[in-house]
């Protein structure tokens, strides 16, 4: 069965959209573990659009399961994570003008200095994920660099819009997953997935954790953020 981490920035940006204190993402954290999550994400991106350095430091003294810290892999956010020592980080591309993470990191042209901050991690007893596309290179490369998991951008698969195309994403998500495994590696999946697409997924038993949120933040707007996390993860467990 696979696990599930929650994605809460879009808390925090419902928060920044008045610039006041509420809601309160560290309240949301609480909420979600307690609905049964594994894990809590969040993405401390160099503009702070969303997550704040004062989020992460509370996350990281209330979070009982796991805080995955996303970050794009350069000096300030290094020694931030050094610093708050979150269970795992995990390098992302992170472009100023976009909305969301458009797609994987380039693991194969920047394999030496990956390589020296994963040791740095590790030295610490950090664990590192790597988000990618589901390419074959970009797995290896994960590997030589000493990643301990990677996470597969489902973008491509999400965006699909004929059967055809996501049969087509959808294997070669497996086939990265597949190798990803057989390297050694944990294997996680995130981007876009919700309460329907994902249930394609499911049969790929070497991915083992799905990080997701802007479905389930925006489910819970409805239902409320426990309920909408237990449906997520009754979704997993039917899987």
């Amino acid at each position: 069965m696979a696990r599930l981490g929650v994605n809460i920035d879009h808390v925090a940006t419902l928060r920044q959209a008045r610039g006041g204190f509420d809601p309160d993402p560290i309240a949301a954290a609480v909420l979600v573990e307690l609905a049964g999550a594994d894990g809590i994400v969040v993405h401390l991106r160099e503009d702070r659009r969303h997550i704040r350095d004062r989020d992460l430091h509370l996350l990281r003294e209330i979070v009982r399961t796991k805080l995955d810290l996303e970050m794009a892999p350069v000096e300030e956010m290094i020694k931030i994570a050094l610093d708050v020592k979150p269970h795992m980080v995990t390098y992302v591309p992170e472009r100023r003008e976009e909305v969301t993470t458009e797609g994987g990191l380039d693991v194969s042209g920047t394999r030496q200095s990956l390589h020296d901050s994963v040791s740095l991690f590790h030295d610490a007893g950090i664990a590192v994920s790597l988000f990618i596309e589901p390419d074959i290179e970009q797995v290896k490369a994960s590997h030589r660099v000493g990643a301990d998991y990677i996470e597969i951008h489902t973008g491509r698969f999400v965006n699909a819009k004929l059967i055809k195309e996501q049969d087509t994403e959808l294997d070669a998500i497996q086939q990265a997953a597949k190798l990803a495994y057989k390297l050694g590696m944990g294997v996680n999946a995130g981007h876009g997935l919700d309460y329907r697409n994902i249930k394609r997924l499911l049969p790929i038993t070497e991915i083992v954790e799905y990080n997701i949120g802007h479905s389930i933040i925006s489910r819970a707007v409805l239902v409320g953020l426990p309920q909408a996390v237990r449906e997520m993860k009754d979704v997993l467990n039917k899987g």
